[in-house]
């Protein structure tokens, strides 16, 4: 497989973000899907629609985002509804709760290693291109989180990231903390899930990287630690695996003296291995061009 390009610009602004769009040559069809993060209630380091705007503007782009499996503010569409208004989402742009009402749409994966079958928002059906808009950070569960952990557990329903946290034993909410797999096989879960959102959408998604607020933690989390490094910059591909591998190298090759932070905790939880799982899948290439621009 040749190397993918993913181009980067240090500078962090909303600009910047329609500037990498555009240098990837792939204009997106149709009706578009921003699947974003809504950020946990009291989360301090999540992306904000102020931030956005520009981009989904000139995509003309409706933000998606699924419920959650955990208990929080966004496990159930009422409570989900109610922060994304308090948050500032459906202010600027539509808004779209892809796994409002059910039934899950559901994806197959003949080749996943772990899981068969995917279950995501149905809504995600109504869209025929996806800009996958994520912001880099650590991850609690998953080591850190990027365009793959976007894609997966991000796009899933209730049902489906019960179904990748449980490495395909149980969709039942009720039974997830019962059921947590060994390790690789939940990141093994989370790559199967992602290939079946890349090969839906085809040619027609796209995958860009903020890499601001960079903390240990997840979005998700209401106590997220403060960033924990300065900021990076923003990455587009159209390889999510690629992206997601530039931007571990870039933590790597940072001269700021706190990355070891985000090391640790990538290193501790095997996260790297959902970049490997994603590659074996055919998804994608770890090996990449990095083409810097203004």
């Amino acid at each position: 497989m040749e190397k993918s390009k993913v181009y980067f610009i240090r500078e962090i602004t909303p600009e910047s973000i329609i500037k990498v769009y555009e240098a990837l040559g792939r204009k997106l069809k149709g009706k578009i899907a921003v699947k974003m993060h809504s950020g946990e209630e009291g989360n301090p380091n999540y992306l904000r629609p102020e931030f956005v705007k520009d981009v989904i503007h000139y995509l003309n782009g409706t933000v998606v985002e699924c419920n959650t499996a955990y208990e929080g503010a966004r496990n159930t569409t009422k409570k989900h509804q109610k922060l994304i208004k308090e948050h500032g989402w459906d202010k600027y742009f539509s808004f779209d709760l892809l796994d409002a009402t059910g039934p899950d749409m559901k994806l197959d994966i003949p080749n996943g290693k772990i899981l068969k079958e995917n279950y995501v928002g149905k809504n995600l059906a109504l869209y025929d291109s996806l800009f996958v808009l994520s912001h880099f950070k650590g991850h609690a569960m998953g080591g850190y989180g990027g365009a793959l952990k976007q894609i997966s557990i991000g796009c899933a329903s209730s049902a489906g990231k019960t179904l990748i946290h449980t490495a395909g034993v149980t969709s039942l909410q009720t039974e997830l903390f019962a059921n947590l797999p060994e390790q690789d096989r939940f990141l093994e879960a989370m790559a199967d899930a992602a290939s079946s959102i890349v090969n839906y959408f085809n040619d027609n998604i796209v995958f860009v990287n903020v890499m601001k607020n960079i903390s240990i933690d997840c979005d998700c989390d209401t106590y997220a630690s403060k960033p924990c490094m300065k900021d990076i910059g923003v990455l587009a591909s159209l390889d999510a695996v690629s992206l997601d591998q530039a931007c571990i190298d870039l933590i790597y090759q940072s001269d700021d003296v706190n990355k070891d932070k985000l090391i640790e905790r990538i290193e501790s939880l095997h996260g790297v291995h959902t970049i490997e799982a994603a590659e074996n899948l055919g998804i994608g290439t770890r090996e990449y061009e990095l083409i810097e621009i203004n």
